[in-house]
This record gives structure tokens, C-alpha cells and sequence, in this order.
């Protein structure tokens, strides 16, 4: 039988609880001349940044944040309407512009490329500019372009990659690979006419620069990395999908021998919490067969999953070591396959574990130095509306599909303008409405 769920139209909300807010007009008054007071005192950052970190809520439009910003108020006792999420308090916002060069509504690797690349390109591409092809693999050879991973290996500093989804999933192979499909993550996507001449996303993050000399990479996926009849180490059911025959862990670590760094391989919470950032250079964690669990759903036991806030600690544990500086990006992958599935619960819980991931960053770094943005690929078409009172429940059961008018086997995203929030040195150059390609830029300068 098919399952359908449906476009999201309106979270509609009842009337709440009748809450006591103290709030005169003095409050308000108040409240208005500190934030003048602040934005009057503009103290810009001009310093250069050594470090970045970008920090990437897929599918987190501004609904989804102001409905998490409600949530994570109530969780800490409040009404939750006045409650500020720690990149709501960054100094510098803008909007981005997300469509892609052919859709007026952009997909997540075309928009991860514009983030990652600074060029826009075609629907479900990854790594290349207009002229690659969706699943047209010729076309791929002459659209490849440069990264942030590129740009900051070849400035000597260390790069890492932390994500909840596959990390050969559309938004992180951003970072490192170049294909005619986002969907290309393992050879058997690939057509057969096609397969010696493209490689796959996860051959590609093994073998090819930038990918196999990034120096963390932490999410899930091993199904890309494992031969079709090898099971999964810690799924026994589950199988590999490689039809190549390759074990690409086992390549990854050969790798790491043969250049004689020191490295770890893990897929263990336990394990995970074991790793001494000091002896580890290079480390690989793939915690799932699949996409790593919902923040509302995650085994944190010893052979559960680590959750994003503390494979972002790890991640800057490690790179902080270089004294040439890093980048990192931290993707909250799962928010957007939540808001695909009608399931506003998970997605805001997920859009809480990307706060917590930011504020452990804020915690271990500093200002002078390091440029930290929070930001979207894309939104979703998720509203809330109604007239309930201040402090109604924002959300209850976490397993409630939102229901809406039109049917579908999964709701879309949405094509709005997403927002920019910006920490540190050159915050002040995100700023107004912007192209999704001028995200890179202040960090590196387009090569014109």
C-alpha cells in the first residue's frame, strides 16, 4: 500500500494557557533602547579570520527557526516568543537567495554548491557550475569547480566535515565532490555506461583531493563505503551497496598507513568518546548504516550515535591543533527530512541540536579569530498560524504528521529567501539580500 504524506500549508495552533507576562510599556521601551544602544556601538571586526566554521540547517527556513526559538523557550520554562537562540544574538544578519540556475525552488546539493562554491548550478548537481547536466556524466569533466575545502588545503589549514545525514549525502558532498547526480553516492546509482568514467561521491572522498586529506569526517553512510555482500558491522542485516566489490573504510585506512599519519576509524559512541584529539590527526566516524537518527530518536548509549554538538567538539578539538587555522562545516542534515515527512517535532528538536552544536563552537573558540556563520541551503513550506495565546504548547507529540490539502509522498522546499547569521572577523560583510554564492566570499575572495 503507498504511504502518502502531504504538503505542509498551516501548523495551526489552539488557544493556550492564559500566562501573567508583566510586559508594560516601560518593558518595551526598554528592551528598544538596548538594542539601539547595541547596534549603535558597531565595534566592527576587521581582523582576518584564521578559522571558519559554517554551520548549515538543512531546510531551515525562517519558520522553522522562529517555531525552534519558541520551543527551546519553552523547554527552559518561558512563554518561548522572547526567547533568543544563540545565533539570534550574533551581531550581523542577511537574507540569502536560494534558487538554482534552472528552478526557481533550489534542491540541496546545487544550493550546497553555491554555499560551499560560490556558484550556482543545475538541480540536483553537485560541485559543478551551469554547464554540468543533471545525470549526464560527460559534462561533469569541464563544470568542476574549487571549494572552501580546496581553498583552505591549499592555505595549509586543516578542514573537517560533521553532519547527521550520510556524509556522502547532497549537502556535504558539496564540499568535496563533483558529479552529474547528488544521488551518484555509490557505484550502483551510477549507470553502467557511465561508471568508468564518473566516479562515485564516496570513491571520490576516498581517493580524489580535497576529500581524502579533509581531516574529519563524521555522519553516517557506511552503506556507500561497503561491498554489496559484506553486512554492516553493527546493522548485521543490512548490507553493503557497493557493486564494485570495494570496501572504501578499509581504503581509507590504507591511506592514512601508507602516508603514515595518525588516524582512527569508528562507528561506536563508545569508541567515539575514546579518541584522544592530541594522537589523532585524521579521523573517520560513520555512526549508521544509513542517515544518523533524529536528535529525538538517538542512541546515546555506548553503541549509539554521538550527538551533532559533540562531534562538533570533537571536530574542533582536532583541527584547532594547526596553528595555519581550519574550516569546518557542521550540517543539522535531518531538519529537512523531517519537514519532508510532515513531521514539524523532529525537525525543530534537530534545529535545537544545530543550536547546541553552535554554542559548544562559541564556547571552544574566539571572536578575533574566528568566523563562524549559521545559515540554510533552503527552506521548507512549513507555516504555523492561528491566534493562540502567548505560551500555547509550540509542539507535543513527537510522532504528529502536520496535516494539509494536497497530497503527496513528501512535501517540497520551499523557494523563500533563507537567513544569514554572522560571528567574528568580517561579520559586518553579511549584510541586506543576498546571492547564496556570496556566502564564501568574505572568507575567499572569488578568483576575478
Amino acid at each position: 500500500m503507498e504511504v502518502y504524506t502531504c504538503l505542509p500549508i498551516v501548523l495551526l495552533f489552539i488557544n493556550g494557557l492564559q500566562i501573567t507576562l508583566g510586559q508594560d510599556r516601560w518593558y518595551w521601551y526598554q528592551q528598544a533602547k538596548s538594542q539601539l544602544l547595541k547596534n549603535l556601538d558597531d565595534d566592527r571586526n576587521y581582523n582576518v579570520a584564521k578559522n571558519l566554521i559554517l554551520f548549515i540547517g538543512d531546510g531551515m527556513g525562517m519558520t522553522t527557526v522562529t517555531t525552534s526559538r519558541i520551543l527551546r523557550g519553552q523547554k527552559l520554562g518561558k512563554t518561548g516568543e522572547e526567547n533568543e537562540l544563540a545565533f539570534d544574538k550574533f551581531e550581523y544578519v542577511a537574507l540569502s537567495k536560494t534558487y538554482n540556475t534552472d528552478s526557481q525552488v533550489g534542491d540541496s546539493g546545487a544550493c550546497a554548491t553555491a554555499l560551499l562554491c560560490g556558484v550556482k548550478g543545475r538541480f540536483e548537481t553537485v560541485g559543478l557550475d551551469d554547464s554540468g547536466r543533471y545525470d549526464k556524466c560527460q559534462s561533469s569533466f569541464q563544470s568542476r569547480i574549487p571549494c572552501l575545502a580546496d581553498w583552505a588545503q591549499a592555505e595549509g589549514k586543516s578542514t573537517g566535515l560533521v553532519t547527521t545525514t550520510r556524509v556522502t549525502h547532497a549537502t556535504p558532498a558539496a564540499m568535496y565532490g563533483h558529479s552529474a547526480s547528488r544521488y551518484w553516492e555509490s557505484d550502483d546509482k551510477i549507470p553502467e555506461e557511465a561508471r568508468a568514467a564518473c566516479k562515485d561521491i564516496a570513491r571520490q572522498l576516498v581517493e580524489n583531493d580535497p576529500g581524502r586529506n579533509i581531516n574529519v569526517i563524521l555522519g553516517g553512510g557506511r552503506r556507500h563505503f561497503l561491498p554489496r555482500k559484506e553486512n554492516d558491522p553493527r546493522m548485521q542485516t543490512d548490507m553493503g551497496r557497493r557493486e564494485d566489490g570495494r570496501n572504501l573504510i578499509d581504503e581509507w585506512l590504507r591511506d592514512k598507513k601508507t602516508r603514515d599519519l595518525d588516524y582512527e576509524y569508528i562507528y561506536r559512541k563508545e569508541d567515539f568518546d575514546k579518541v584522544d584529539p592530541a594522537k589523532t590527526d585524521y579521523l573517520l566516524g560513520l555512526f549508521n548504516h544509513g542517515h544518523m537518527a533524529y536528535e529525538v530518536d538517538r542512541d546515546s548509549g555506548p553503541d549509539g550515535e554521538p550527538s551533532l554538538a559533540e562531534m562538533t567538539r570533537k571536530a574542533i578539538e582536532i583541527l584547532r591543533k594547526n596553528p595555519r587555522g581550519y574550516f569546518l562545516m557542521v550540517e543539522g542534515g535531518r531538519i529537512d527530512h523531517s519537514h519532508h515527512f510532515n513531521n514539524a517535532h523532529r525537525a525543530l528538536v534537530d534545529t535545537l541540536a544545530l543550536e547546541d552544536a553552535v554554542m559548544v563552537a562559541l564556547e571552544m573558540t574566539k571572536p578575533e579569530d574566528t568566523l563562524m556563520v549559521v545559515t540554510s541551503d533552503h527552506s521548507h513550506v512549513f507555516a504555523f498560524g492561528g491566534y493562540p495565546k502567548r505560551g500555547n504548547p509550540i509542539l507535543e507529540d513527537k510522532n504528529y504528521v502536520q496535516q494539509s490539502a494536497v497530497p503527496r509522498r513528501w512535501d517540497t522546499h520551499g523557494g523563500e529567501d533563507v537567513p544569514v547569521y554572522a560571528h567574528g572577523p568580517m561579520a559586518h560583510l553579511f549584510r541586506g539580500v543576498l546571492e547564496q554564492t556570496y556566502i564564501p566570499t568574505p572568507w575567499h575572495m572569488p578568483p576575478v
